[in-house]
């Protein structure tokens, strides 16, 4: 048996054991109460949690194509396998962490939907009242599996396999769960606080950013960043392939977070189209009057980052500033971009720079231009009289941040220690789809 095949022998164990115990899962009769259900909304909430589905994929081709050509593959895989991994520790432990029983307003009890036990014939969830709660389980699961691929831009190139394995386990559980539960459980910390995040921009998008900054400064810099060799894109028509399925899938993303069939979902669908518009279009013209060419793959983050900036707000902001929260979100992040090119910063595909930071100033947007008009379960914003909702996200978005950065840190860290983060560098040489896969582009 050589060494290869030993060092995967815990997370096939592992495996072995969740199997054995869903054996023995009890089968439960799907007989939920049907009484409030709307089966529009399920239909459009089914829809949804498949377009969300969508974008996984897509990200992987976002990303794939951005990178060096001996790194394609891996890339792509990184960000794929999410799909298994959070499948799978979802039904076991993550949807219970995340919307279980509150403990404290901090975390789930891990024990109330594990291995989804009674989730077939329960109430619907809280806030989405008119679809099955197992309904909810999948949509939300659908964004557990995109959020730690997106981690995977700021360390390509250089991670070994089986530690980014260990390390999206880590994540989701300590990471991803606590902040979903806390902003999205009724009883959470932030949600009592009154902080607004319609689809994700704390949960998802300063999550994964933050984290992805502490990787990148815990892996350290590539070899071609530290002597300045700068690799042209594998393949841009990947970039803007992954590009047009992540701005598909995000009107299930941000449309189906209303939870219905309705005039929010609509509203939802629409500020995230010219948001995104609105970020593309500044990207390539602020390059532009910086003198560089409009370029298709300036185009394509410009939209990534509209996206991410118009999440937290879509169900609560009007269409015409969704213009300008595009606008504003892209020109930071393409000044943050170009600033840390000049840094000894090795963030390979500016993760933090356009998630993490894109989803900060779409979270303060969304606490000064929110209207009850819009969505009256929400608040009015600093824009319309009330300062309390933009004091609340803004400390709802520090507190993300700082437990984002700090957790993902450690996390690194003790995956360092476990099993080396890093590849050797013969290894980074060659390329990792070779050298951690034994496949080519």
């Amino acid at each position: 048996m050589n060494s290869i095949s030993k060092k995967w022998y815990p997370a096939f164990l592992v495996l072995i054991v969740i199997s054995l115990i869903s054996v023995f899962s009890p089968v439960e009769i799907y007989n939920p109460d049907t009484s409030k259900i709307n089966f529009a909304d399920v239909a459009w909430v089914l829809v949804a949690s498949g377009l969300v589905f969508l974008m996984t994929p897509g990200l992987s081709f976002f990303y794939g194509g951005m990178v060096s050509r001996k790194n394609v593959i891996s890339t792509m895989l990184q960000g794929f396998i999410a799909c298994g991994v959070i499948s799978i520790l979802w039904v076991v432990v993550g949807f219970s962490l995340a919307f279980g029983p509150s403990i404290g307003g901090i975390i789930g009890n891990p024990t109330s939907y594990f291995m989804m036990k009674g989730i077939a014939s329960a109430k619907p969830w809280t806030l989405a009242p008119t679809i099955p709660l197992i309904l909810f389980a999948l949509f939300q699961l659908k964004f557990a599996i995109i959020t730690p691929a997106l981690v995977v831009g700021a360390f390509a190139e250089r991670i070994r396999f089986s530690a980014y394995l260990l390390f999206m386990v880590l994540f989701s559980l300590f990471i991803y769960a606590p902040i979903a539960h806390w902003t999205w459980h009724p009883d959470g910390f932030l949600a009592k606080l009154g902080v607004l995040d319609f689809a994700g921009g704390t949960v998802v998008h300063i999550s994964a950013g933050t984290a992805a900054l502490a990787g990148a400064l815990v892996l350290k810099r590539r070899k071609a960043h530290i002597e300045n060799i700068v690799h042209p894109p594998a393949n841009i028509p990947f970039v803007v392939l992954g590009t047009g399925l992540l701005w598909f899938g995000w009107f299930g993303f941000n449309a189906g977070s209303a939870f219905s069939a309705s005039s929010l979902a609509v509203h939802a669908f629409f500020t995230s189209n010219t948001a995104s518009a609105s970020a593309a279009l500044t990207w390539i013209f602020f390059d532009a009057i910086r003198g560089r060419k409009p370029s298709a793959l300036g185009f394509c983050i410009g939209a990534v980052v509209g996206l991410v900036a118009i999440t937290p707000g879509a169900g609560y902001v009007g269409i015409g500033q969704s213009i300008f929260i595009g606008f504003l979100a892209s020109i930071i992040s393409n000044t943050l971009v170009h600033w840390k090119s000049q840094t000894s910063i090795d963030d390979t595909l500016d993760v933090f720079p356009c998630h993490g930071v894109g989803g900060m100033v779409g979270m303060l947007l969304t606490g000064f231009f929110a209207s009850k008009k819009i969505n009256p379960s929400g608040s009015d914003g600093w824009f319309y009289g009330n300062f309390e909702l933009f004091k609340n996200n803004a400390l709802g978005m520090l507190c993300v941040v700082a437990f984002s950065f700090v957790m993902g840190f450690l996390i690194f860290k003790l995956v360092d220690i476990i099993i080396p983060l890093r590849v050797v560098d013969e290894e980074e040489l060659i390329g990792l789809d070779e050298s951690q896969h034994d496949e080519n582009f």
